[in-house]
């Protein structure tokens, strides 16, 4: 380098300094010998004062701090790193990568990079063209955050508890509460879909965003909200969609608002849940019923809309006709059919089958099978409708006096024992009463299960049919001629027999005579003296020496008695049975006749 450019680049230098001392700005031949011009020609800086070289590069250089964005300009380009200048001693590498338009670049652009390390551990200068991007775009959501203005996002995928978003270019949080104003149910449908929302926090220390876009929504209705409250009123009809279905109603938005419709005014017919009326977002007609204007509960009908079916249940249905339905209920005394929304009736488990004997009606019918029936009352008052299945076939009672004629004999197996009689049932689904007094001519009979089992055949005869209630009557001993008229001669009074003991009660004991007749011996007649318990002094199975004192043909009353046996024994028989029955106090009856002999 020549003294005279030497000289010139000093002069230059010097005038420079003085020009940035006094406050002027650099003139353009103070320009032409900058550092970076001089830098970029051939000089040889061997021949230039270094103190003056140093100065004139330190005079150059910007005050630059960490975690700033700060201008640079482009100073080289390789096919991994852009190395810039940003008015520092040495330059910055910055990864091609972080640049979004990289096929623009060239060399000479100024660019904005984030300073986030004057000098790494190797010495070098740390620049991210990132972190400048991500820091303007967080400066303009902290701005949107608090100027509270709207801003789009577009969903990116889902995750726990919401969707991440896409906000100016980096990921916020939209919580799944914050999507709409509506329970969200199929969150995969709102994906790649690009929404007004308003950041609604803002966590620094993480650089985290919260987005609502229900905030947006809500301040949208509230006007409508408002315009709805106040032109409510009964009966007023309304278009709305459903919100939510719950186990007792189903809540519909009408537009900001939200009314009930109770499970019992979705149909005139039996609903088991709301779900079978009506779907979520399903677009539905409802009219109010009820309006609470201070806790704003607002109370819907949807079966209003349509008239009672009852209304018209004349037209369409009359005694005797056929008609086709679903069980919908079952209870003890019968199963409810509905022949159309909102008109059910019951079929009494008596009306189910003319000849089977039904406990419950699940036996004959379940719950959901479609059903035929015979309508038989129509109560519109009540709202009542009496419904027989029997009725479908012919009534086989009515050939029953043919096949079962009074008076003719039968064999049944008994199918039911109760404590008045036992019912035998003469053919399946065809059953008679035994009466517990037509059970036997001759037996005390207490209860019929004494004389017969469950399961057992016996012989019957028809005694009378009942068609209009149902009924045969049945004797069991009538299969045998009424012996009472042979014991009028076989058990007249005075006549001594044996009688076995087969119960023992209060006022006496119940014996049974030798030709399967039951009499009775009363206490008094047991012993000489009074007895106060019996089973002390008599026991069952004993047989007693007795003598017929009553005899009612009528009632089939036989009397006994022991004592008046004695009375015509001698004394030894006497003293045997008073051994045998040790009453205190019938030793000392003496027989008349023993008596009698001592006095002669």
């Amino acid at each position: 380098m020549s003294e005279q450019v030497t000289s010139t680049v000093a002069e230059s230098v010097a005038d420079e300094q003085m020009a940035i001392a006094a406050g002027k700005k650099p003139t353009a031949m103070h320009k032409r010998y900058s550092v970076t011009s001089i830098m970029d020609d051939d000089f040889d800086f061997e021949m230039m004062d270094p103190v003056m070289l140093t100065s004139m590069f330190e005079k150059t250089l910007s005050t630059i701090s960490e975690n700033e964005i700060i201008t640079g300009r482009i100073v080289a380009i390789n096919n991994s790193e852009v190395a810039i200048d940003i008015g520092f001693k040495s330059e910055g590498l910055v990864p091609l990568s972080e640049f979004t338009n990289r096929d623009e670049l060239k060399i000479g652009d100024e660019v904005e990079v984030f300073l986030e390390n004057i000098e790494d551990s190797d010495g070098k200068m740390v620049l991210s063209r990132r972190r400048a991007d991500f820091m303007r775009v967080w400066e303009r959501i902290n701005k949107a955050f608090e100027t509270q203005d709207i801003v789009q996002a577009k969903i990116l995928r889902r995750i726990k508890g919401g969707m991440v978003v896409d906000l100016m270019g980096i990921d916020a949080f939209l919580p799944g509460s914050q999507i709409d104003v509506k329970p969200v149910r199929d969150f995969d449908a709102w994906i790649n879909r690009t929404l007004d929302v308003r950041v609604v926090k803002i966590n620094h220390p993480n650089e985290n965003v919260v987005v609502s876009h229900k905030v947006l929504l809500e301040e949208q209705i509230a006007g409508v909200r408002q315009e709805v409250l106040e032109r409510l009123e009964k009966g007023l009809v309304l278009e709305g969609h459903v919100k939510a279905i719950a186990d007792f109603g189903v809540f519909i938005d009408l537009g900001g608002v939200d009314g009930l419709v109770h499970i019992t005014d979705l149909s005139w017919g039996r609903v088991t849940h709301p779900s079978e009326i009506v779907q979520l977002d399903e677009k539905v007609k409802v009219v109010v019923l009820d309006f609470d204007s201070e806790k704003r509960r607002i109370s819907l009908g949807m079966k209003q809309l349509t008239p009672h079916p009852w209304n018209t249940i004349g037209e369409k249905y009359e005694p005797g006709s056929r008609v086709q339905g679903k069980v919908v209920s079952l209870t003890d005394y019968g199963a409810f059919i509905e022949i159309e929304k909102g008109i059910e009736g019951l079929i009494h488990i008596s009306e189910m089958s003319w000849t089977e004997h039904i406990k419950h009606p699940s036996q004959f019918v379940s719950m959901g099978q479609m059903v035929d029936a015979i309508v038989l009352n129509i109560d519109r008052d009540g709202k009542k409708l009496s419904l027989g299945m029997k009725q479908l076939t012919p009534d086989p009672w009515q050939q029953l006096l043919q096949k079962y004629p009074v008076a003719s004999a039968h064999r049944g197996a008994v199918r039911n024992i109760t404590n008045f009689g036992v019912f035998v049932e003469l053919e399946p689904g065809v059953d008679g009463l035994v009466h517990i007094s037509d059970l036997s001519w001759t037996k005390k009979i207490r209860h019929p299960g004494e004389f017969v089992k469950k399961g057992e055949e016996i012989d019957v005869v028809i005694l009378g049919i009942d068609l209009d209630q149902r009924r045969i009557s049945l004797g069991h001993k009538q299969v045998r001629d009424n012996p009472w008229d042979v014991f009028s001669e076989d058990y007249r009074v005075g006549i001594q027999t044996q009688g076995r003991i087969v119960r023992i009660i209060e006022k006496g004991v119940i014996v049974e005579l030798p030709q399967g007749v039951d009499g009775f011996v009363p206490t008094s007649q047991l012993s000489f003296a009074p007895v106060k318990n019996i089973a002390d002094f008599f026991r069952v199975d004993e047989s007693l020496p007795l003598r017929v004192i009553e005899f009612d043909k009528d009632a089939k009353k036989i009397v006994l008695s022991a004592v008046e046996y004695l009375k015509t024994q001698e004394q030894p028989a006497i003293d045997a049975y008073n051994a045998n029955h040790p009453v205190p106090g019938a030793e000392n009856y003496v027989a008349e006749l023993s008596v009698n002999n001592l006095t002669d």
